[in-house]
C-alpha cells in the first residue's frame, strides 16, 4: 500500500501524526487552542464598513410600537 504524505503541522512543522491531526502532539494542539481562546487568531476587518442595523433580527419591527 502506498503510504499518504503527511502534511506538516500548523505550529511546529513537524510531520503530522494521525492521532493528532492536524497537528504532530498534543502539545501543539493545545497550542493552536490558546491561540483561538486568546484572540489571537482574528479574521480582518476595515474600519470603514458601514454598520447595518438591520443585522439584528426584528430591530426595525420594535421602532414602529
Amino acid at each position: 500500500m502506498a503510504k499518504v504524505p503527511t502534511k506538516a503541522c500548523p505550529i511546529c512543522g513537524k510531520p503530522a501524526v494521525e492521532k493528532y491531526r492536524p497537528f504532530c502532539s498534543a502539545r501543539c494542539a493545545d497550542v493552536d487552542l490558546n491561540r483561538w481562546l486568546t484572540g489571537s487568531y482574528v479574521i480582518p476587518a476595515r474600519d470603514d464598513e458601514p454598520e447595518d442595523d438591520k443585522s439584528i433580527p426584528g430591530s426595525d419591527e420594535d421602532d414602529n410600537i
